[in-house]
């Protein structure tokens, strides 16, 4: 019997980890054949070259990607897009899988969404069905109408799907695949500074000291915004003391905004106790995640992983309105007296107990184990 052809596509460092324990399932199931595509930020410099990581974790890419149109504008994103969408249709022309698997609602989600629909191929989505800001949230239910199987990460997600009309039994709550990576996690704080005690740039970091996490993207529904946004965030990290591992933004609009902002703040002020890194591998930036007094920023890992590992969260600004949130995560406006006094609670509670709200650890097991046998139809139909 011939194995089932499983085509995952990653196109950014979250994506990524949000993928890797399904990759890993996927390619030890004996029913599948793992089929990889990389592409858009992943094969970028300045956003980490994530193609390097994945290589070097074992997986060989069947195809590469290139689709991002420079600028990181509204304009460069939709046209990214469009490139995305042709690239894409290309590759699964040569590749001819049996699924498709999109994850959660990047720019490139929709354009792999749209492709593999029109090829008439399955498509299983993961993280669908979750609100929050910014346009995530237009895409995310977007790609929920295109796709046929579905893996949200919890039960209001899968609740959410079912009312958009998609048959109960092609939904699947399975946790979120990220949490699997925390749940195994067996990289060290001292792996991390052994690693990377050379790379970065700003100041010096002391590992055995307590500091700080700090994850910022640009809203792209306040394009225009990012420079002064960042700016908040910027004053409440140096008022606060305390050091500060700093990750450069994702590839959104408005990115160049809060790299521009970033680079002034440093050259201008030069604390000694922030460092600013492009990039980390998933199981190294967990590794920091749980062990920073605090994770700040809009990134979903503060409100995903966080909870999982107890780590006390400042959620900044809009972007992640709506999304279900643990007790572990404290919201923010752009105003940095408002996140400092976050900050400064978060940093004197110290840790959370773990919360399964996300996931137990399991997801990319499940997945792999439905892509196997489930029976799909390429005609959808609502389900009301």
């Amino acid at each position: 019997m011939s194995k089932r052809k499983i085509c995952v596509v990653i196109i950014n460092r979250a994506n990524y980890a949000r993928s890797k324990s399904i990759l890993e399932a996927v390619k030890k199931h004996p029913g599948l054949q793992l089929q990889l595509v990389v592409g858009s930020s992943t094969l970028l410099y300045r956003f980490g070259n994530a193609v390097d990581v994945i290589r070097k974790d074992g997986f060989k890419p069947d195809m590469i990607m290139y689709s991002i149109v420079e600028g990181e504008n509204p304009v460069t994103m939709a046209k990214s897009t469009g490139l995305a969408l042709i690239e894409l249709t290309s590759i699964f022309d040569n590749l001819k899988p049996d699924m498709v698997v999109t994850i959660a609602d990047r720019f490139e989600t929709i354009s792999t969404a749209i492709s593999a629909s029109y090829m008439n191929i399955p498509l299983a989505h993961v993280q669908g069905g979750e609100v929050t800001g910014s346009i995530d949230e237009t895409v995310r239910h977007a790609v929920t109408k295109l796709s046929h199987i579905h893996f949200p990460s919890t039960k209001a997600s899968r609740k959410r799907i079912i009312m958009m009309g998609e048959t109960g039994n092609r939904v699947f709550t399975v946790g979120c695949p990220s949490i699997d990576l925390a749940a195994n996690l067996a990289c060290t704080l001292d792996d991390v500074r052994t690693r990377h005690e050379k790379s970065g740039v700003g100041g010096s970091i002391d590992f055995t000291k307590p500091y700080i996490l700090v994850v910022q993207h640009p809203v792209t529904t306040e394009y225009g915004l990012a420079l002064e946004q960042i700016n908040e965030t910027a004053k409440a990290v140096a008022m606060s003391g305390m050091q500060a591992i700093w990750l450069w933004p994702n590839v959104d609009a408005g990115s160049d905004d809060i790299a521009k902002g970033l680079r002034i703040f440093r050259e201008k002020f030069n604390h000694p106790f922030i460092r600013y890194y492009r990039n980390f591998p998933p199981e190294e930036y967990l590794a920091l995640l749980k062990n920073a007094k605090c994770i700040a920023g809009n990134s979903s890992s503060g409100i995903r992983e966080g909870a999982y590992l107890g780590v006390p969260c400042v959620n900044i600004g809009t972007r992640q309105n709506g999304r279900e949130m643990g007790k572990n995560v404290i919201c923010a406006g752009y105003n940095h007296k408002q996140i400092l006094k976050a900050m400064r609670f978060q940093i004197a509670h110290g840790k959370y107990p773990s919360n399964k709200l996300y996931g137990d650890g399991k997801a990319g097991m499940r997945i792999a184990d439905i892509l196997a046998r489930i029976d799909v139809k390429i005609q959808k139909k609502l389900s009301y």
